[in-house]
């Protein structure tokens, strides 16, 4: 028996790498294919061969415990708690408000649209259905949102409310269920279920914030040995979890059993290592954590949508029977979700902190909420017993749920996730912005200049023939004229789209140099994420067409000015002075700023001068650099020229660190091309080890 288990989770993993390769051909979203493949193994298995596929099944514990850790935290660490900050209003309103909107009109107008088809359905379970099927999954939809072109901001609101809600919907969902255990006992009930809501999400979110800092701190103990890295990493999401749980079993306090949400706990402890430990790891395993989560999440999304298709067609309850409260109920769920993000929006927009959510945007969160693998771990975690007196159906309370939950999930895949392209085209929000547009025509110009020098070379080195060079030149000249006649009529005012595009464009040649620096400890954590913040605003200002560059100045000076005190009053246990912190931050801009200037000459002599060809936003952006580079260079003079003993010390450790890096890396360059041996990599590393000790 448990070589079949073995077998039918292997059998599973090969099915579901099958259909991952099917949907890419077919341009079909994987989701979608799995839950109907895994709904056609039912038949397969039936196949007496085949009659392990069905060994391995899920279970609460399975899904709980093991799957559900891995989604939420692979989820959350790649959210910026700056994006949250910037959208807090509008996505505390759709996963908190939002969400309870569409829990209760999905409880009493179910229980209302039920009673009139003829089914007398208790309005607790179907509050508990609603609880269940109100969450959205990210999962599904943030792919999709990418592969379209939705607006950045849209996508953050969409991914910032798809994590929070988990935990709202689970906390909810957790309270209607034991009320239905227990037994409602009127205002007692309500005012216990209230006060279990909210230190769910309040003892969650403290105990997350603990063990995101626990850990991160952790890591940083171990920092060099990549394995232990990577454990703690693995540990965290899992850990949280269950010690979460393990306080709400145990933990009591007045008399009063205490209850905190693993699920938000797991998932402020991921965002916590996302934007704070992140930067306590070694660079090759803070490269490669993004790649090894990715895969895990993979592998168990993949389990759980095939095994939801097995879960659906092995019901006891009858199709006949379940078919029209299924389709009642996804036409409640439409509307509750429709009614709870307008409702939710609408009131976010009077809040003036925050920029307004445009009407397209907020049909787009209607229809674009699909539903995954937490509804499917809710209703898993119902006991296969539950039953309240008024039940009187052959089928029981959990066995309709799962019914109308699961026929739910399938119109979310099956008809809302393969039309979201089609709505995001209709509603205009895939429209692409100046600079997008310019980037398009100038890429595509830049392409046919390419394959004419790709042409010559080709026909010199005897590929082709001289008719067949001279047909492939005039074709790609005429595709090369058409494209920059269209992009001289569709841009008005060409010279500001150019300087918006050299604008990303170096600022995300300072982005990587700024990240090459950390690397290389040149700088410490608080410098880095200072010029990563500066730099990512400023990239997302030009992206919206706001007042950067020409403004960039002021913003320089202004953070500047603000530095020395903000040093004091936040870095002290960096290990650096005031000044040295100054130093390093005004070296560290001087380093980006200079490779900037330095790359914008190289441009001029490079095929991208076909991107960036308007001489006048060309001369702008690199006048204003060349004026930034001069300000720093006197900026650093006078740190030096007031602290010079003490600057003086600090380059020549920094330089000294250097030459140990350089050191390091021709040492393993020489063995990587196998100029060395092993044998002598090893003993040259001591060697240049204990000296450096």
């Amino acid at each position: 028996m448990t070589l079949d288990v073995y077998l039918s989770i292997f059998t599973l993993m090969l099915f579901s790498l099958g259909i991952n390769i099917f949907s890419l051909k077919m341009r079909i979203p994987y989701t979608v294919l799995l839950v109907i493949g895994g709904s056609l193994l039912v038949p397969l298995s039936k196949i007496e061969a085949f009659q392990f596929i069905t060994s391995f099944q899920l279970t609460p514990e399975l899904l709980f415990f093991v799957f559900l850790p891995i989604l939420i935290f692979e989820s959350a660490y790649n959210i910026k708690i700056r994006n949250i900050q910037e959208n807090k209003f509008a996505i505390s309103m759709l996963a908190i408000a939002g969400l309870l909107i569409s829990t209760f009109f999905i409880g009493y107008v179910g229980q209302w649209a039920f009673a009139l088809l003829g089914f007398d359905i208790p309005l607790l379970v179907t509050l508990l259905f609603g609880a269940i099927i109100s969450a959205t999954d990210p999962v599904a939809v943030l792919s999709l949102f990418k592969e379209y072109g939705a607006p950045r901001r849209l996508t953050l609101i969409f991914e910032g409310e798809s994590l929070f809600n988990d935990g709202t919907a689970f906390a909810i969902f957790l309270v209607f269920l034991d009320i239905m255990l227990h037994g409602f006992h009127g205002a007692t009930t309500v005012l216990q279920g209230l006060l279990a809501f909210f230190t769910m999400i309040i003892g969650g979110g403290l105990f997350g914030l603990l063990m995101g800092f626990l850990f991160s701190k952790l890591i940083e103990w171990v920092k060099g040995h990549e394995h232990l890295e990577i454990t703690l990493t693995l540990l965290v999401a899992h850990f949280t979890f269950l010690l979460a749980e393990l306080i709400s079993e145990e933990l009591v306090i007045g008399g009063y059993h205490i209850q905190i949400s693993s699920i938000i706990a797991t998932l402020v402890a991921s965002i916590v290592m996302g934007n704070f430990g992140r930067y306590k790891m070694s660079t090759g395993v803070e490269e490669y954590m993004e790649k090894f989560w990715s895969y895990f999440a993979f592998l168990a999304n993949s389990l759980v949508f095939v095994l939801m298709g097995l879960l659906f067609t092995s019901l006891s309850i009858a199709i006949h029977v379940a078919i029209l409260p299924i389709l009642i109920a996804i036409l409640i769920v439409v509307l509750a979700r429709a009614i709870s993000v307008y409702c939710s929006i609408g009131f976010a927009n009077l809040n003036r902190s925050e920029e307004d959510i445009p009407l397209n945007w907020q049909h787009l969160l209607s229809w674009g909420s699909l539903r995954g693998a937490i509804a499917v771990i809710m209703v898993m975690l119902i006991p296969d017993d539950l039953s309240l007196a008024n039940w009187h159906y052959p089928f029981s309370i959990k066995e309709f749920i799962t019914a109308i939950t699961i026929g739910s999930i399938y119109f979310t895949l099956i008809i809302k996730a393969t039309t979201i392209g089609k709505v995001i085209h209709w509603l205009n929000i895939d429209t692409l912005l100046p600079h997008e547009q310019m980037s398009y025509f100038k890429s595509k110009a830049l392409i046919y200049q390419s394959l004419k020098a790709r042409t010559k070379e080709l026909f010199e080195q005897k590929y082709i023939n001289e008719a067949q060079y001279n047909t492939l030149t005039a074709e790609h000249q005429a595709l090369y004229d058409n494209i920059c006649q269209l992009c001289h009529e569709k841009n008005k005012d060409p010279s500001h789209v150019v300087e918006n595009m050299l604008r990303i464009y170096t600022l995300a040649l300072q982005k990587s140099e700024l990240k090459e620096i950390f690397r290389r400890d040149e700088i410490n954590e608080n410098i880095y994420k200072k010029n990563l913040l500066i730099l990512e605003t400023q990239i997302e200002r030009v992206e919206q067409d706001r007042p950067q560059l020409e403004s960039l100045n002021i913003y320089l000076d202004n953070w500047i000015s603000k530095m020395n005190h903000f040093i004091k009053r936040t870095l002290s246990s960096s290990g650096l002075s005031a000044t040295q912190e100054l130093y390093l931050y005004y070296r560290t801009q001087y380093k980006l700023i200079s490779k900037v200037v330095d790359d914008l000459a190289k441009i001029k002599n490079s095929p991208l001068i076909e991107i960036f060809d308007d001489p006048k936003a060309f001369q702008n952006v690199e006048s204003i650099y060349q004026h930034l580079k001069d300000k720093t260079i006197q900026q650093m003079a006078n740190e030096i020229k007031s602290n010079k003993e003490l600057v003086d010390e600090m380059n020549l450790q920094s330089a000294q660190a250097l030459l140990d890096i350089s050191q390091a890396d021709t040492l393993k360059d020489l063995h990587q091309y196998e100029i060395i041996s092993s044998k002598l990599y090893v003993l040259l590393s001591k060697e240049f080890n204990k000296k450096n000790d």
